[in-house]
Order: C-alpha cells, then structure tokens, then sequence
C-alpha cells in the first residue's frame, strides 16, 4: 500500500510518486509535464469554491459542506485506489498548506474526520 499527502502543485514531489492535481482550475504557470492525473472531480464544486474564497473564517462552514459533496463522489474511491497501489501526491495551488481542500480530500481518502 502506497502513501497518500497533499503538496502544493509547485513544490517537487518524491520519486516514484503519482502527482494528480485536485483542483477544478489548472493552476497559473504549471506545464502539464508536472502533473500525471488531473482529477477535477475530487475538487469542490465551483460555487462552494466561490463561498470559501480561502477565506480562514469560512473554513469550517467549507469543510463541512465539501465533505458532504465528497460523501458517494466516486473521484474518492478511485484516489483510494491507486493510493493501493503506489504513491500519491495530491496536488494543490492555494498558498496556505493548512487552510484548503485538499486538506479536507486527504482526510476523506484517509477516512478521518478533518479538524483543524
């Protein structure tokens, strides 16, 4: 079983590891050369995404929600997947590392209740 954690889509990954941006957005300056997987449908959908606006007041209230959409969203399951498999970096391009989805998504894969 391979090791899933969330990086930001700028930051090197580790050998061998499967890089699979989550966001719905392709990020500014990225070449697709850094990226093996893009899974937009494990990102929040757009109007949750436009409610949170990175904004560390609504983080709760977003993690909540997000999680909700993420309950039956077969994007999960398949992240679990080749988490079986290899090593997964799960790739994001918001500038907090604490305060963004992709914190959420990784407790989901996890299956742990995120807290911040």
């Amino acid at each position: 079983m391979g090791t899933v954690r969330i990086l930001r889509v700028y930051d090197d990954g580790g050998p061998g590891e499967l890089r699979v941006l989550v966001d719905r957005l392709w990020p500014r300056g990225v070449k697709k050369e850094r990226v093996d997987l893009w899974l937009k449908d494990a990102a929040p959908s757009p109007e949750l995404r436009i409610f949170f606006d990175h904004r560390a007041e609504r983080f709760e209230e977003f993690a909540a929600a997000y999680r909700a959409e993420l309950a039956g969203n077969p994007a999960v399951d398949q992240l679990r997947a080749l988490a079986r498999e290899q090593d997964v970096a799960l790739l994001y391009g918001a500038k907090d590392p604490a305060i963004n989805h992709a914190v959420v998504l990784l407790a989901a894969i996890q299956g742990q209740q995120q807290t911040r």
